[in-house]
């Protein structure tokens, strides 16, 4: 079950470390690693994408809870279909990235953000992320991209 030890690597990895920024990181501290091409942060995110919806965490906590729960039974009817494979693949790191920010939402009442790119473009360096986003990101691209067709 290669697809369900994805969605887990991705759930496991980013609580340890979402748990490990919360007990080390102060807020509004910076480290820079890589150079300065990754900027080491602590933002707790009480809405979705940029804040959005923050004065309404409890209905993000829902939406987030009821389209991770449509992508599960989308993923889970998939499994049982042949072939697919970019499909499974790219739902795999959906729903790991989705799993690990709505337990967020639902247990811390935020998200868990700690990094950002050192780039000089101030909007684009002031955006925070976690490894989740990023799988939701790659995810919804396979997604998007294949159409859901690939080799098994």
């Amino acid at each position: 079950m290669v697809y369900a030890g994805i969605i887990a690597l991705i759930f496991i990895g980013e609580l340890f470390i979402k748990n490990h920024v919360e007990k080390n990181r102060k807020d509004g501290e910076e480290k820079e690693i890589l150079q300065g091409r990754i900027l080491l942060r602590k933002y707790h995110n009480k809405g979705a994408c940029m804040n959005l919806g923050e004065k309404k965490r409890s209905v993000v906590a829902a939406v987030s809870l009821i389209l991770t729960a449509v992508l599960t039974v989308v993923f889970l009817v998939t499994l049982t279909a042949k072939g697919n494979a970019w499909l499974k693949a790219g739902l795999s790191l959906l729903l790991g990235g989705a799993f690990s920010n709505t337990y967020d939402r639902l247990k811390r009442k935020y998200v868990v953000d700690y990094f950002s790119l050192g780039v000089k473009w101030a909007p684009l360096r002031a955006v925070v992320f976690n490894i989740s986003d990023f799988c939701i990101l790659a995810g919804s691209l396979i997604v998007a991209l294949t159409g859901g067709n690939g080799v098994e």
